[in-house]
């Protein structure tokens, strides 16, 4: 068993996350033990809020000691899925999506871009890395033949919604949104956001006024 718990708080799994990215870099760097109160302060986070969310893990640190990374980052990979090599495509070969196909990170984290594609005639062909840009027309084949588990929108928002429901009718089974508006897809199909433009001018808002 993976955890103690089968609902676990949005809130907390997205620190497992941030825990799971800490572990992997100290286990790179070989260091075996790491306690609650060094994650803490790793991430700025109290040791009571780090011991609570481990908790939920079938997976004891020891007296004195803490966590053993190792075993730590094992149980951390299985519960957030990050054991398993996802297949992932790109849609939008601007400057962003090309960002994120060069990213080597995300290889060595488990999720492998196979495709990226744009609707722009002028881009096709134009290599990304080791990845040939491809028109969307592409997409659904790519994604049957790869049997592609995660597509990444990276279009202007008023094209993101055609995206996703291409993506969706291909059969992808999750959805990164990049775009600044919301995406409609069925319950079944896992949509996470991530603006980056948002983020920025939450920290532009913070900055001027204070907390």
């Amino acid at each position: 068993m993976i955890s103690k718990h089968t609902e676990m708080p949005q809130s907390v799994i997205s620190r497992l996350t941030r825990y799971l990215a800490h572990v992997q870099t100290l286990c790179a760097q070989d260091i075996k033990w790491i306690s609650s109160q060094d994650i803490a302060d790793n991430l700025g986070l109290t040791s009571s809020t780090v011991r609570q969310d481990l908790s939920y893990l079938d997976f004891s640190g020891v007296s004195k000691r803490g966590y053993e990374t190792g075993g730590l980052e094992k149980v951390l990979s299985a519960i957030l899925g990050a054991d398993v090599q996802w297949k992932m495509v790109v849609v939008g070969a601007g400057n962003l999506g090309k960002a994120l196909a060069l990213h080597e990170e995300f290889s060595r984290r488990g999720f492998n871009i196979v495709g990226i594609f744009d609707a722009d005639p002028k881009k096709i062909g134009k290599k990304v890395g080791d990845l040939a840009i491809m028109g969307q027309r592409e997409i659904p084949m790519v994604i049957a033949e790869n049997k592609v588990d995660i597509g990444v929108i990276a279009v202007p928002s008023s094209s993101a919604q055609s995206v996703a429901d291409m993506l969706i009718m291909s059969g992808i089974k999750g959805l990164l949104n990049l775009a600044l508006t919301h995406i409609v897809a069925p319950k079944h199909i896992p949509v996470v956001d991530s603006r980056v433009v948002a983020s920025l001018l939450e920290l532009s808002h913070t900055l001027k006024f204070g907390r």
